[in-house]
């Protein structure tokens, strides 16, 4: 049999067996008895919808390592975990877009099967089971940029807060509740946690979790030690504005002389030769004309 051919065998019997063994091997008595506990004094369609979510859900978690489920949700955690794509739902639509690359990919590959249009279904299939982990890493990029971004000015108003006479929790409210970015969500979201009974430190050291810029976990070093040691929190907190200032101008003299450089590549193999071209064409086509 040609290769080609056990590709297109591997490529629909070995899913297919994997998601068969995944389904057969859950336990599904302890999960019915589970669920039968859980779902006492609901009532029919309470627990029938409570039945079937997560079903799905813990079979495409246990079709996904361990480690890539700890990634995904580190990635979330920077981007704010947004309401519309939670944890559960990401690890459902991952194998179902990649289903679908296959499906097209199968498609392509019925048509023409050639060597280049199966390293193209393979391609397609990644492509559409990575497509959510790049908007999520996206989004979570481009949130840590905002974060370090609006950190100076927070900083700066939790200090006249708290130099005209409110308390640090006090003054992190107000800079939460006159912020509008997501620096100010997750200080009201701290606020809220020592709120609900969590040790402050604690909720400090979260804030810091959740975050992947360098001076706001300083910023959250610095307040955990003068809270454990007694040193006036305004000296931190101008001490960690001036920082933040002097390195947010730091960065972008940084991104100013790294300018020229990203230039230069596109200059040399995008403009110069049409410029050439425009400028020393019709003098070569009159060269040209002059020898012939």
């Amino acid at each position: 049999m040609a290769p080609i051919a056990w590709i297109y065998i591997s490529s629909v019997i070995l899913p297919i067996t994997y998601m068969a063994w995944a389904l057969l091997a859950n336990d599904r008595k302890a999960a019915a008895a589970i669920r039968t506990n859980l779902g006492a004094g609901l009532d029919s369609s309470t627990s029938e919808l409570g039945a079937r979510k997560p079903a799905l859900s813990d079979v495409a978690r246990k079709l996904t390592p361990a480690g890539y489920v700890t990634k995904l949700d580190r990635w979330l955690a920077l981007a704010g975990r947004p309401a519309s794509m939670p944890l559960d739902r990401l690890l459902v639509a991952k194998p179902a877009l990649g289903l679908i690359g296959a499906i097209l990919g199968l498609l392509f590959i019925s048509k023409n099967p050639s060597a280049m249009i199966v390293l193209f279904a393979i391609f397609l299939c990644l492509f559409f089971y990575f497509v959510p982990d790049l908007l999520v890493y996206n989004s979570g990029t481009k949130r840590q940029q905002a974060i370090e971004l609006e950190l100076p000015n927070t900083l700066d108003q939790m200090l006249i807060s708290v130099e005209a006479g409110l308390g640090f929790e006090a003054a992190m409210a107000r800079a939460g509740q006159n912020g509008k970015g997501p620096l100010a969500e997750e200080i009201i979201r701290t606020l809220q946690d020592i709120q609900v009974g969590r040790p402050r430190v604690e909720a400090y050291k979260a804030l810091a979790d959740r975050s992947s810029v360098p001076d706001l976990r300083s910023f959250v070093r610095a307040v955990v030690q003068a809270d454990r040691y007694g040193i006036g929190i305004a000296t931190v907190l101008r001490t960690q504005a001036k920082q933040s200032r002097v390195k947010r101008r730091q960065r972008a003299e940084e991104k100013a002389m790294q300018l020229p450089v990203k230039v230069l590549f596109p200059l040399l193999l995008l403009i110069f030769p049409v410029l050439f071209i425009v400028i020393l064409g019709p003098a070569a086509i009159n060269v040209m004309d002059a020898f012939r």
